[in-house]
Order: structure tokens, then C-alpha cells, then sequence
């Protein structure tokens, strides 16, 4: 009986280990298999040593980035192909996908037989985005094929208060930078980015797509507030005439009859004054603009829909615009480094549309964009302009904007109602 028991224990001994090392190898093994899922939770199973559709275990794969002024028979004519089967490779391609389209800085891979001492080229790949790709089949009769790798999307709630710039707290964050991009889009009629103060508050919830474990940007913002100055401002998603837009919770639109700036991010270097000294003439003057500092270069948006009314130069504004919005505003934007295509007098332009560049032409001493308000004729600061919303929710629509405004209240409360500073909390529905 003892001997049996030894027997047993020892068998134990000898094979729980095998046990749990086929366990997990088999663990592992699914784990190695399921790569991603999606919001949904379906989960989406591939084989990692495939890329593309490829097994690339059978192949030597080499990978490069089109160069400029470099064109797609350039880049198969160094790999022995022959000017005819080049030619013809092109032709193919070409009607699948422009091949004048292949742009500087995009990856290719090309892909050989392991075991043909040819080296003969089998798979061709070019990635047009981190979504899209274009495959060509060189195995026997040529294939080409435009196809998307699969992407999933993580829904993430985001909190912070913000100690120095939106910006810095994305990056603290650990979130994309566009986030912020997005944020000052949203907000760009409510809020004035370039004068948010120690202690405002912001939450979002939105959805950033990943192809592997890769981010590829924000796909989509559901909801946020942002508290500035302690105001909380809402952003309620809702479509109205076939267009989404953004309305506060009493279905006023967050889009306004002017945007809050015309530049996206930059900060003041100089405020509206009755009297300042001139930084180049050196003697006090009225200053009636905002200076916002930005890099030479930098796209200047027109802040509202309307028509160019004067373009040109002076010694002291010197590449200038000026657009009429309507019978009682006009605005100003002075030392451009250029203008946008198209920019001349009698010109209609969209609110957000770009009109020129930032530079430091006439009298400055720096890269930076003087920006300049006249209601009716008269200068104003440009910063205390209040103008009214466009659009509300139709009276229709109500009930139905109502239903969606109390789902994104739930979705900001389904999270820890006072995220911590820094915190960020991950939602996979």
C-alpha cells in the first residue's frame, strides 16, 4: 500500500508539471490568437505571423518608404522585374489604385520565397493609410487587391484638471494629442483655449481605434463638459437636418456666429489697449487687436462666414486681410506671411476657412498674427465679443434630443463622477 502511495505521489510529481505546461502553453496559445476586441466584445481572431493576409514565416520581407519623387516603377524596377513586367504590374495596379497616388513617407514591403534562391518577388504591399493597403499577388497569374486590416475601438473616459495647457494635460494623460484638437473644435464658439485657467476642469468619453495594439486616432467623441471659470459647459451630440453638431443641455448650438479665435493654439503675447508701447517705434499707441504669437506659417481661419473686403500691404500691418461678416462686423488680420489660394476682394469664405499664414511682415518683431474687431465701424476687443448661437434643436426634435442628452449624462456618471487628477478610467462597451 505504501509503495502504491509513493508510486502515485511520484507520478504526481512527474507529470503536474507536464500538466500545467500543456495548460498553458494551451492559454497561451489562445491568448497569441485573439489580438483584439472590439467594442462589442466580438472578438477578432488572427493568426500573428500573418500580416497583410500573409503568412510571412515562409518569406524574407523587406520594407521601405517611398521616397520622394519616387513612383512605383522606380521602387519594382530595383528588384529585378524586368521594365515589361514592371510595366504591366503598373498597368494592373493602376486600376485598382491610381498609382500618381503613392506619396513620400508611405510604407512597402516586399516579400520573397524563402526557399527560392531567385529571389523571386512574391507578394508586393503598400500601406495608402494605417487602415488601407494595396496587395499584389505575384504568384502566377498577377492579382491586385485593395483591402483594410481590422481595426477595434476602445471607448475611454478622460478627466483631468488642467494645471498648465490643455496640451501638456493630454500628454500627461497618456491620451492621443488630437484629443485636444478635438476638444477645441468642439468648443472653439464657447470657450477661449488661449485663456483657460489653473483649475478648470474637463471629462470626455470617446472611441480610439487601434489596428493591432497602434493607435490610430480619435474615431469618435460622445460626450464631454468642460467647466471654465467655473461654468460647465456641455457637449450634447445630436443630428439635425443630416448634421451632427454639438448643443448645450438646453439644445443651444455650441457653434456660434464666431469662432472664440483664429488660431487654433498659440497663446496672447498682447491684449487689446488704449495705450501700449510699440515694441518698434517705441512710444505708446492704442493697440485695438489681440497679438496671438504662433510659428511662421501657422493656417489663420476666418472666424466667421462672410466676404473679403480689402487685402494688401502697409509698412505697418503688412500682409493684411479684412472680411465683412455681415452689416455690423468686420475683422482683421495682419501680418500674414501669405495669403490662402483663391484669397482676393469679393471672395465669399466659410467660417474655419483658412485665409492665410501666420508671419511677422510690416512692423514686428516676431512671427505672430495681429487680429482685429470693428462693430459697426468701430474697434472692439476682440475677446468680449459675445455672439449668438445658430441653429437650435427644432422644437420637432425635442423629445428625441432629450433621450440623447440624458444617455450622455449617464455616460459621464457611469464613470467615477469626480475623476482625480490624472485619472483615467477605460470603458469597453
Amino acid at each position: 500500500m505504501a509503495q502504491k502511495k509513493l508510486f502515485s505521489i511520484g507520478f504526481s510529481l512527474l507529470f503536474l508539471p507536464l500538466l500545467l505546461f500543456i495548460f498553458s502553453s494551451a492559454e497561451k496559445e489562445k491568448e497569441r490568437r485573439v489580438y483584439a476586441t472590439d467594442i462589442n466584445h466580438n472578438i477578432l481572431v488572427a493568426n500573428p505571423e500573418a500580416d497583410f493576409g500573409i503568412v510571412a514565416d515562409s518569406f524574407q520581407v523587406e520594407t521601405g518608404r517611398i521616397q520622394w519623387h519616387q513612383n512605383l516603377s522606380g521602387i519594382l524596377g530595383r528588384y529585378n522585374l524586368g521594365s515589361h513586367t514592371v510595366h504591366e504590374l503598373a498597368r494592373k495596379i493602376d486600376r485598382e489604385f491610381d498609382v500618381t497616388g503613392f506619396r513620400a513617407g508611405q510604407s512597402y514591403h516586399c516579400y520573397f520565397n524563402k526557399y527560392d534562391s531567385t529571389r523571386r518577388m512574391s507578394y508586393f504591399v503598400y500601406e495608402n493609410t494605417p487602415k488601407e493597403y494595396l496587395k499584389v499577388n505575384l504568384q502566377g497569374e498577377v492579382q491586385v487587391a485593395r483591402a483594410k486590416r481590422q481595426t477595434r475601438l476602445v471607448r475611454h473616459v478622460v478627466g483631468d484638471t488642467i494645471e498648465g495647457s490643455l496640451w501638456a494635460t493630454m500628454q500627461e494623460q497618456d491620451v492621443p494629442p488630437t484629443l485636444a484638437l478635438e476638444l477645441s473644435e468642439i468648443y472653439a464658439w464657447s470657450i477661449n483655449f488661449f485663456g483657460l485657467k489653473r483649475g478648470d476642469h474637463f471629462k470626455v468619453v470617446y472611441d480610439e481605434e487601434f489596428v493591432d495594439s497602434t493607435s490610430i486616432g480619435i474615431k469618435k467623441i460622445h460626450t464631454a463638459y468642460f467647466e471654465h471659470e467655473g461654468e460647465r459647459f456641455y457637449a450634447i451630440p445630436f443630428t439635425q437636418d443630416s448634421t451632427r453638431d454639438f448643443y448645450n443641455l438646453a439644445g443651444q448650438s455650441l457653434r456660434r456666429q464666431f469662432l472664440k479665435a483664429p488660431l487654433r493654439f498659440s497663446r496672447i503675447s498682447s491684449g487689446y489697449s488704449l495705450s501700449r508701447m510699440h515694441p518698434i517705434l517705441n512710444y505708446r499707441r492704442p493697440h485695438r487687436g489681440i497679438d496671438y504669437a504662433a510659428p511662421a506659417g501657422t493656417p489663420i481661419h476666418a472666424i466667421g462666414d462672410g466676404e473679403v473686403v480689402a487685402k494688401g500691404y502697409t509698412k505697418g500691418a503688412g500682409y493684411y486681410i479684412k472680411i465683412r461678416h455681415n452689416s455690423i462686423y468686420v475683422t482683421g488680420y495682419n501680418h500674414l506671411s501669405r495669403y490662402a489660394s483663391g484669397m482676393r476682394e469679393g471672395v465669399r469664405v466659410k467660417q474655419g476657412q483658412t485665409i492665410g499664414y501666420v508671419g511677422s511682415t510690416g512692423y514686428a518683431t516676431g512671427p505672430h498674427l495681429d487680429f482685429r474687431f470693428w462693430k459697426n465701424g468701430d474697434p472692439v476687443n476682440p475677446l468680449k465679443v459675445e455672439a449668438p448661437p445658430v441653429k437650435p434643436v427644432k422644437e420637432d426634435n425635442q423629445q428625441a434630443f432629450t433621450q440623447i442628452k440624458q444617455q450622455c449624462l449617464q455616460k459621464l456618471r457611469h464613470t467615477p463622477e469626480q475623476l482625480s487628477s490624472g485619472e483615467k478610467a477605460f470603458v469597453s462597451k
